[in-house]
């Protein structure tokens, strides 16, 4: 059961920020405190500064804060997971009036004036544009202090997790596309005359460089500061090399995103879910032994107080919600079926035959009372364990330990050293997920960097299935979007080659008319709804 301490606590931090951060606009145009204001109230009472460093992971989650309320999907980041999980092939659901991310199912979100690219954007920009005015508040990044080293810390964290994020969706991947335009730099130097003089885009390469230079300095500064985060919705040394860890794979710096994962494994308390920690329902409680980093949920929140409008009613099977009622997410069957027997995440589905392995009486009888279809997962549970419950009040993860070790296995084997990478990638799979599991050659089959790599994405699709990941792991490996067999719907059966402009998303109609340095023929070449294939 959740621990009921965190509601004080995250009512007292959004008191605080409720006089302290900045309102924003929905673009990064749209600034309407200055930072000079800003700075001046945090100088009169430094308390400030913590709570502007409180608000800036409560822009993970939210409910109509981006359109107003009558968007069910304006969720933040989560929805920012919903959303890209969908335009993928692993993740399958119907396009149906209760869903409300049909637009990545069916593409039709390659239009600029589309929600999903305005969410994704937004969202990443409000959250950098806090970030920047901690950053610029604080004023160096080389303060004496420890509690501004920390504070620090996690703005620049936050920001490159951002602009690590909007990289991977508004333009193809980086290796071979270094010199390809990304998207705005925005910091905490050029933010005060970005919304008067606009902000160009910048390549790929550019916006890699902002990345892990905050990374760079984030992780210098944990390393220099004795104090410790209030709970995991803040980051600390771990998460700061687990983030490094993901840009270095993407990348393709694959020592150092071998040496940045080995790190966050032996800078976190984090251990691997066990087998019997995940043969049923779970995922959905931050204090979990595996998370990292998370977002915390309160019953109080507003997505959970909306009753419907929130990460577990599009995504949970057990409980009131959207998914409930049609929106089903479902596993793509042909993955589902190459899952052996003897793992403990076969149960994470039902199965061909509707049914379960890791639910309990209740749980069956709800799903077969509601025509539960096949294929649904049955990963996250409920809240606190309530069937059927309506109270969607989740935590929802944003990095988990089980992660770091499959970035060590890749990175290992990318690196020249690919029999090191299959015994990291064997370890942790027989240990935790299946006893069975061996990632051996097979008679005639040479152990390459590239067959281990191959296998770690396998894990990863099933072991993150549903937390964000799969659309940009799809991407940065580059391969082709292929839903044959999966089991979409007849017109959303894609086959989408790498490298394809529908893979991409549009920088939204509302950033391109308010921002003087961007015009139409800046955006991303127009690309055309894919045309659907035959099984």
């Amino acid at each position: 059961m959740k621990n009921f301490k965190y509601k004080f606590i995250a009512s007292a931090f959004a008191a605080l920020a409720m006089v302290s951060c900045n309102d924003l606009d929905t673009a990064p145009m749209g600034s309407t405190v200055t930072t000079t204001q800003k700075s001046e109230a945090v100088e009169a009472n430094p308390d400030r500064i913590k709570a502007s460093i409180a608000a800036i992971p409560a822009g993970f989650y939210n409910f109509g804060k981006l359109t107003g309320e009558g968007n069910h999907n304006d969720l933040y980041y989560a929805a920012t997971m919903i959303f890209t999980d969908s335009r993928g092939m692993d993740m399958v659901s119907d396009d149906i009036g209760y869903n409300w991310f049909a637009s990545s199912v069916d593409y039709t979100d390659i239009s600029a004036t589309n929600f999903t690219p305005y969410t994704i954007w937004t969202t990443a920009y409000k959250q950098i544009e806090s970030a920047n005015s901690v950053v610029k508040t604080i004023g160096t990044y080389e303060p004496a202090d420890d509690d501004l080293k920390h504070y620090l810390a996690q703005a620049l964290t936050i920001r490159a997790f951002d602009y690590y994020t909007l990289a991977q969706y508004f333009q193809h991947t980086y290796a071979g596309n270094e010199d390809k335009p990304c998207v705005l730099i925005i910091t905490e130097e050029n933010m005060d005359a970005v919304p008067n003089s606009g902000c160009k885009r910048s390549t790929v390469a550019e916006v890699y460089a902002q990345i892990m230079s905050d990374l760079d300095c984030a992780i210098e500064l944990l390393s220099a500061t004795s104090v410790t985060r209030e709970d995991k919705r803040y980051v600390d040394l771990a998460v700061a090399y687990g983030m490094r860890a993901r840009v270095n794979l993407v990348m393709n710096n694959w020592a150092a995103a071998a040496a940045d994962a080995q790190a966050a494994i032996d800078n976190t308390a984090a251990t691997p879910y066990e087998a019997s920690d995940v043969d049923h329902p779970g995922f959905s409680d931050i204090e979990d032994a595996s998370w990292m980093w998370g977002i915390l949920v309160a019953e109080t929140d507003r997505p959970v107080t909306s009753g419907i409008c929130n990460f577990p009613s599009h995504m949970g099977s057990l409980n009131y919600g959207y998914a409930s009622v049609g929106a089903w997410r479902k596993i793509n069957a042909a993955l589902y079926a190459q899952i052996p027997a003897t793992d403990v995440r076969k149960g994470w589905w039902l199965n061909e035959n509707k049914q379960s392995p890791n639910l309990n009486a209740e749980q069956a009888a709800y799903a077969a009372a509601n025509s539960i279809p096949a294929y649904t997962h049955m990963k996250f549970g409920c809240y606190n364990d309530v069937t059927g419950t309506s109270t969607n009040a989740n935590d929802i993860p944003l990095m988990r330990v089980e992660e770091m070790y499959l970035i060590l296995a890749e990175a290992q084997a990318m690196a020249g050293d690919p029999a090191t990478g299959a015994a990291t990638l064997e370890n942790f799979v027989k240990t935790y997920r299946d006893p069975e599991y061996t990632c051996a050659a097979k008679e005639g089959q040479e152990l390459t960097a590239a067959l281990v790599q191959d296998r770690v994405w396998f894990q990863r699709r099933i072991e993150l299935w549903g937390e964000g990941f799969s659309y940009a792991d799809m991407m940065r490996l580059k391969k082709d979007l292929d839903r044959r067999g999966a089991g979409f719907e007849a017109h959303t059966t894609f086959y989408i080659p790498t490298g394809d402009n529908a893979l991409i998303l549009p920088i939204p109609q509302s950033e391109i008319e308010a921002n003087d340095m961007l015009s139409e023929a800046d955006n991303n070449p127009t690309a055309s709804t894919p045309e659907p294939v035959t099984e």
